[in-house]
């Protein structure tokens, strides 16, 4: 494989895995689900993209940037794995890249807007609701410093 087909397929497995834990992953899952079929994949290759998200999903901090690498230098393998057996080409890499970036982009520019209620009851705390929270920090209980309310 060249060069630049391969660069394609490690930016597209890459865009594809950053994919994975955004609100974006609906689009992105069903557009490699048609790729892959496409290309002549078992059921297996979607399943396998489920499976990483759930590891990425789940992982912590240090764990999360491991399987992002480990599942990124997978589905390059893949993609490569595709075109040099000719079972799609490099135009089809191309496009998918193309799409996936496009995904990714409007992922990024998009900011989720959330709006949470709390009503009853006293709260003595930081109140976090989320999907994923990482690096999060919470100054020492105000109560604790002495500080009068």
């Amino acid at each position: 494989m060249d060069a630049e087909l391969a660069a394609m397929a490690a930016s597209g497995a890459t865009t594809l895995v950053s994919l994975m834990v955004t609100d974006s992953w609906t689009h992105a899952r069903t557009l490699m689900s048609r790729f892959l079929a496409r290309a002549g994949a078992d059921g297996n290759a979607v399943t396998g993209l489920d499976d990483a998200r759930t590891r990425l999903l789940l992982a912590g901090t240090v764990e999360g940037e491991r399987a992002t690498a480990g599942i990124a230098e997978e589905w390059q393998t893949r993609l490569s794995r595709f075109v040099e057996t000719g079972a799609l080409t490099g135009e089809d890499l191309s496009a998918l890249e193309a799409a996936l970036r496009r995904l990714a982009a409007r992922a990024q520019g998009r900011p989720a807007s959330v709006h949470n209620t709390i009503s009853g009851g006293t709260q003595h705390g930081p109140i976090v609701q989320a999907g994923t929270v990482t690096g999060l920090t919470f100054s020492p209980d105000p109560s604790a410093r002495g500080e009068q309310g």
